[in-house]
């Protein structure tokens, strides 16, 4: 299985400090490696990976001003489509526009969809629906518009977050600045219960963080220590007696609440969105439905097991877990797209099927080559039609151009290349008592399929 990553460029993968996509783009990226899935992750080219990295954007377009985002969006999911007869899926987690690119290939494409801040990208998904396979990362976070295959949930590196069993006297909030987000609604409870409260993440909203959060910022109750990184993000949610959510919308995920309970830290939430489905109230957090619900909550946080925060997590919300669930969602996917003649060097189409013979029309992409391969059961003869190739039969190389053609016995060992910079073209009779393509023996094949069963 050949799997295309497509990854969002506006920050790198993973991120330095902001970027929940590309944060979870590299979570999936690495468990399907560690998994031994042949992948390829398109980023940008300061991204860390142990899959093969193909990128065209040098740096992330958030923390470069000189590079034009529409210019490199383009270049980025066009580089993606010079490539895309190289892939089994590609797996999109760069957001609706690459769907109106992927509509010409015949490569089965994923979309993760990340949510709908604004329903002015529905028409898109819409289009496509049907036609491209979707997946939710929670079920709350489903559009009725919109026919899924299935919900996966966003999991996290276990490895990445310390459990804490005794945390500070401070409550958090971690998350965009944005009046969606309610960071302000976190500075009324923190005020209202007297307790330290701090404040990390990007700002979003320049004016509602001018208005709303810095005249409370005082450095001391309240504190504001912008986006972070890994080892901060890791110390302060472990060391929270609180992680505060007060979300004005219907979030679809809620990472850091699943990265709080890896590190033992309850949740305290407004019940909206997902948030049930990460929230079990009493037993990781809380769900409330407003302020004063939240400083009620906080009197019983001494209730909260903070080991089984990080338990619920571990059953649940794993990298482990997510790799395997899109695993399988793969499979079903080359299932339910599963065709004879698409290969990743070529195509073919079947001209006639008999029950004595049967009839092909093969393409070879330029600088690709079958696999080298016998048959058992069946003798064929190639007729090029266009495009020059060299044959191998056996020991021999055999150079070929339109109007050449050659037999090939049973149990001959064979491949035809493309050594031209043109598609190679040429027709295949075969004939014997078997026609099926689980009739090879396989020896050597450059794109690692070395099971029975495709040529």
């Amino acid at each position: 299985m050949k799997i295309a990553m497509l990854s969002p460029i506006a920050w790198r993968t993973p991120p330095r400090n902001f970027g929940h996509r590309e944060q979870i783009v590299s979570t999936l990226t690495e468990g399907l490696v560690k998994k031994g899935v042949d992948v390829t992750l398109f980023a940008t080219s300061d991204s860390q990976t142990e899959a093969k990295l193909h990128a065209i954007c040098p740096r992330p377009y958030k923390e470069d001003k000189q590079l034009d985002a529409q210019v490199y969006t383009s270049l980025h999911i066009s580089e993606l489509l010079d490539h895309i007869a190289d892939f089994d899926l590609i797996h999109n987690y760069f957001g609706f526009l690459p769907l109106t690119y992927f509509g010409a290939t015949d490569t089965p494409t994923l979309t993760t969809i990340h949510g709908f801040l604004s329903p002015r990208i529905l028409p898109v998904l819409e289009k496509y629906n049907g036609k491209a396979f979707y997946a939710s990362i929670s079920n709350a976070g489903r559009s009725p518009k919109l026919e899924y295959i299935a919900t996966v949930y966003n999991g996290i590196d276990l490895n990445q977050f310390t459990f804490r069993e005794k945390p500070e006297d401070y409550l958090l909030f971690f998350g965009p600045i944005h009046p969606h987000q309610g960071a302000a609604e976190a500075i009324k409870i923190a005020k209202t219960v007297d307790r330290p409260l701090i404040v990390a993440g990007v700002i979003r909203d320049e004016k509602y963080f001018k208005s709303e959060i810095e005249p409370h910022i005082d450095g001391d109750q309240i504190r504001y220590v912008g986006s972070v990184g890994p080892e901060q993000r890791n110390k302060l949610l472990g060391n929270a007696l609180a992680l505060l959510h007060p979300i004005y919308f219907e979030e679809p995920f809620g990472l850091s609440v699943i990265e709080a309970g890896a590190c033992g830290t309850p949740v305290i939430a407004f019940n909206k969105g997902s948030m049930p489905e990460l929230i079990r109230d009493g037993e990781n957090g809380f769900l409330v439905s407003n302020v004063n619900g939240a400083v009620e909550a906080l009197d019983r946080i001494g209730e909260i097991d903070r080991r089984r925060c990080r338990e619920w997590v571990e059953r649940n919300f794993t990298q482990d877990i997510m790799t395997d669930n899109y695993m399988k969602v793969y499979e079903t996917i080359l299932e339910k797209t599963k065709r004879e003649d698409h290969r990743p060097w070529g195509y073919y189409q079947v001209l006639l099927d008999e029950p004595d013979y049967k009839l092909k029309r093969i393409v070879v992409y330029p600088g690709k080559r079958l696999s080298l391969q016998s048959h058992r059961r069946r003798c064929e003869h190639w007729s090029i039609v266009q495009g020059k190739g060299v044959i191998t039969r056996d020991h021999e190389e055999i150079r070929g151009e339109p109007g050449d053609s050659v037999d090939i016995p049973i149990g001959a060992v064979h491949r035809m290349r493309n050594i031209g910079d043109n598609e190679l073209v040429f027709i295949e009779v075969q004939r014997g008592d078997y026609f099926g393509e689980d009739d090879i023996i396989r020896i050597h094949d450059d794109f690692g399929r070395v099971d029975k069963g495709t040529i």
